[in-house]
């Protein structure tokens, strides 16, 4: 990249690790906590750690395929490069497409969850739909009007949240019982690591940085620097999470608000005072992570329509805004969020991204000469990612067939529209 180029890009290193915190410490770590200490007791953070070794190997491949491939793309353009545009990168993109629509639904039904508990004493059926319904037709109208309101605001939330986080965590160190976090409280072996999975969705938002990598200067040096950093901090973090919410609050109370286990956990050292401060904190998380996966998601299907690999009535813009788009996005996004259940969504959300990662690896492992990457890295890398997505599926099948049943109906479904859809339009588009 010559010297003219590198003058234009306008994000440097502390910019681009705070837009890979921003996409993993959004909605994912509010909505799956209670998730992960339902399976792993006493070893949340145990779990945490597992989802977040996965995390940082498939950041080595992200890293070296970012360098090389810079686009907003992203992650489609890693499969595009590495397969060509055939059936299996217009599948994969697809997937990656839906996958998108799911963690928008997590993070929908994770802020019901807490506006339930801060403005309600009971949750009913209407309150959580209409809250559901709430957190995505607001983002939806923030981004129809103005897109640039969602990057402006995005570092100053991202800034808010990881503050109070850091507030919640250090106020409530003297309140952690290590008994509650001894081995003889934990749970075994495989269920840890199967929760680990569970909330692996909560760690996919590194990939944001691949989006970004046009504009951030020095990218050689500052795109690798940037994965790495931002997916150890954030384990790191995660951690300290997982380490209080367990350590200051009995287990059934926390099963008992599994689905706002957070701000039970704050209660012992800030109170009422500290249950509002975390509720509202995931509600401000949530939104901002919905209008910024909305944002990216619009996009995502803007470029792939433009690529001929969706229809090409998301390819219209007003205003620079690809509303047609975000629309359909956000379409779609409501009827996963009011038909499926939070631990369905956050199976199928985990899942889908581990898949997604995996064929990322694939591709560094395909290319790795290209990228000037360490083989036996991107391998382990591709075994690990590999033996995630397994663990996650073989322990869902035996606890929960109709999370599996939705999960392979999303995959069947991609395959099925990149048959019809890929093999008669996309290829006369490419033909043209």
């Amino acid at each position: 990249m010559n010297n003219e180029n590198d003058n234009k890009r306008t994000i440097g290193l502390i910019g681009a690790i705070s837009i890979g915190i921003g996409g993993m410490v959004g909605g994912g770590i509010f909505a799956v906590l209670g998730e992960a200490v339902s399976l792993a007791k006493g070893a949340t953070l145990i779990a945490f750690l597992f989802a977040g070794i996965v995390a940082l190997l498939t950041s080595y491949s992200y890293a070296k395929l970012s360098v090389k491939f810079q686009s907003k793309g992203g992650t489609v353009s890693f499969i595009d490069n590495a397969f060509g545009h055939n059936f299996l990168s217009g599948a994969v993109n697809f997937i990656l497409w839906l996958s998108y629509l799911v963690t928008i639904s997590l993070y929908a039904v994770a802020f019901s969850s807490y506006a339930e508990v801060l403005f309600f004493k009971e949750s009913t059926l209407l309150s959580k739909h209409l809250f559901i319904s709430l957190a995505i037709i607001l983002p939806l109208l923030i981004n129809l009007i103005s897109a640039s309101f969602v990057s402006r605001s995005e570092t100053i939330i991202v800034v808010i949240k990881v503050v109070l986080l850091v507030v919640i965590i250090l106020s409530s160190f003297s309140y952690v019982d290590t008994q509650r976090l001894s081995p003889s409280q934990w749970s075994d072996s495989f269920s840890i690591l199967v929760a680990g999975m569970i909330i692996f969705v909560a760690y996919e938002g590194f990939e944001l940085i691949a989006n970004a990598a046009e504009d951030i200067k020095n990218p050689k040096q500052n795109l690798p620097r940037a994965f790495y950093a931002c997916v150890i901090i954030v384990i790191f973090l995660y951690i300290l999470i997982a380490l209080i919410t367990v350590g200051t609050v009995e287990e059934s109370a926390l099963l008992e608000a599994k689905d706002y286990a957070l701000a039970i956990a704050a209660k012992p050292a800030l109170g009422q005072i500290g249950f509002t401060i975390v509720s509202i904190a995931a509600l401000l998380a949530t939104f901002s992570a919905i209008n910024a996966t909305i944002y990216g998601n619009g996009r995502l299907g803007f470029i792939l329509a433009k690529e001929g690999e969706l229809p090409s009535k998301l390819n219209k813009e007003k205003k620079s805004i690809p509303s047609t788009s975000i629309l359909v996005t956000a379409f779609f996004s409501l009827i996963i969020a009011n038909s499926i259940e939070l631990t369905q969504i956050a199976i199928i959300g985990s899942a889908s991204f581990l898949l997604i990662f995996f064929i990322v690896n694939i591709a560094a492992l395909k290319l790795y000469k290209l990228l000037n990457a360490n083989r036996i890295i991107v391998l382990l890398s591709c075994i690990v990612s590999f033996l995630a997505l397994i663990t996650l599926l073989v322990h869902t099948y035996s606890s929960d067939k109709n999370a599996i049943m939705i999960f392979f109906a999303f995959i069947a479904f991609a395959i099925l529209f990149e048959a019809i859809y890929g093999k008669i339009i996309r290829k006369n588009f490419f033909d043209k």
